[in-house]
């Protein structure tokens, strides 16, 4: 068997991402956190634009603080997907307003399985050919199950 817990010199390999995931995981709770505290808005849009701001402004001095050459040429070179990204953004924001105001912060399990499919999976595996052994895709069906069960159990109610 090849890495993981047979092999333990490829076990150290995962802090480092486990670490930004955590980081990325953290920076989310902090976005639901804060969207379920603020009080709700007749405009979806009013919440997910200022924090959306505020995010650009500390990306924008980020990006000062990175110095690179070649920003300008990256920019051109990538502005299709750079669109692309941003609807992503806007879709995503979207989707998190509607499900945490109108359904509770709760439901993000079902917002978060369905994103392993879709990224996981649809992007990497299917778009980009990334490779998908055994354990990994025994997770994907776990995945699958998890949603069925998180639907189910929401459907008998509370304290059911």
């Amino acid at each position: 068997m090849e890495g993981g817990l047979a092999n333990p010199s490829k076990v150290p390999s995962m802090w480092k991402p486990l670490a930004i995931a955590f980081m990325a995981a953290c920076g989310n709770a902090l976005f639901v956190y804060s969207q379920r505290a603020s009080t709700p808005s007749a405009n979806p849009f009013l919440f997910t634009l200022g924090s959306t701001a505020s995010g650009v402004v500390l990306l924008l001095l980020a990006t000062l603080a990175w110095q690179s050459s070649g920003n300008i040429s990256y920019l051109a070179a990538n502005i299709l997907n750079i669109g692309f990204g941003g609807l992503g953004f806007f879709a995503t924001y979207l989707g998190f307003y509607l499900l945490f105001s109108g359904y509770g912060a709760s439901q993000y399990a079902l917002y978060a399985t369905l994103a392993i499919l879709t990224t996981s999976v649809g992007v990497g595996v299917v778009v980009f050919r990334e490779p998908l052994n055994f354990y990994q895709a025994v997770a994907m069906i776990l995945a699958v199950a998890s949603i069925v069960l998180w639907t189910y159990g929401r459907s008998l109610g509370a304290g059911t």
